[in-house]
């Protein structure tokens, strides 16, 4: 199966919003994305409202249905981000463990300690018959657990490898990330992945780790769109989800 690029689009609204008014637009760069390749489109509501915010959801979830890609809302589990993804009804749910104060997700969901609240989430999201996920720490035995809260997929994190990316510890990481995707779908999930992916260890998941359908990339695409253009970003982007190898690092 084909590995899928939904772009997080959380720092254009970043930078949106460290200026006021509507400039950057998240709209504006979605539309780039997909007329560049882009299977989907990803945003990460948060509470605190420091990027995304509840009308971007809105209008970038009617776009993607106008244009045919798939729409990946994620978030906590706070009652308010349930009712905005049963009104606009994503492709997608992420349910993202959040730690306040954080800068970005570091952890998946503690299962079985957390399985109750997660299961309760996700209940009416697939009720409405919206495709959920869990994020997931890279670990093979955790899997099962995973799947008795009755998501359709996890996101495994990939920051433990990315870090490893060029050290030594480099291969046991693909490894962590090989041997869960096979036991996710093992369980009956599909797999998406993502955290700090970029255009350099992007191809080896395409190449060895089959099981993974979806990746969700946002920080590294954006910081080298800034270099690039974010047309010719998400052209390199495709190409690493199917494998290639383009231009790394990018040229400064």
């Amino acid at each position: 199966m084909a590995l899928n690029l939904s772009v997080n689009l959380n720092k254009v609204a970043l930078l949106r919003n460290a200026r006021g008014g509507g400039n950057p637009s998240p709209l504006t760069a979605a539309k780039v994305c997909v007329e560049n390749g882009a299977a989907g489109l990803t945003l990460h509501w948060r509470e605190d409202n420091r990027h995304t915010k509840a009308s971007d959801v809105r209008e970038l979830c009617a776009y993607a249905k106008d244009v045919g890609v798939e729409f990946n809302l994620e978030g906590d589990e706070r009652q308010e981000l349930i009712d905005l993804a049963l009104e606009v009804v994503p492709t997608q749910f992420t349910l993202v463990p959040v730690t306040p104060g954080e800068i970005t997700s570091d952890h998946g969901w503690d299962l079985p300690r957390q399985r109750a609240v997660v299961a309760e989430r996700l209940k009416p999201i697939a009720g409405a018959g919206i495709r959920t996920a869990i994020f997931m720490d890279p670990v093979a035995e955790l899997m099962p657990l995973a799947a008795e809260t009755g998501t359709d997929r996890v996101e495994l994190y990939t920051e433990p490898y990315a870090a490893a990316w060029g050290s030594s510890t480099q291969q046991s990481a693909l490894e962590s990330l090989k041997a869960c995707a096979k036991r996710a779908v093992a369980c009956g999930m599909a797999v998406n992945a993502g955290h700090d992916l970029n255009l350099q260890n992007t191809p080896t998941i395409a190449e060895q780790v089959p099981e993974i359908v979806e990746v969700s990339i946002g920080h590294a695409l954006l910081a080298d769109a800034l270099h690039i253009g974010l047309a010719e970003a998400i052209r390199r982007y495709v190409k690493a989800t199917k494998g290639g190898r383009p231009s790394w690092p990018i040229t400064r």
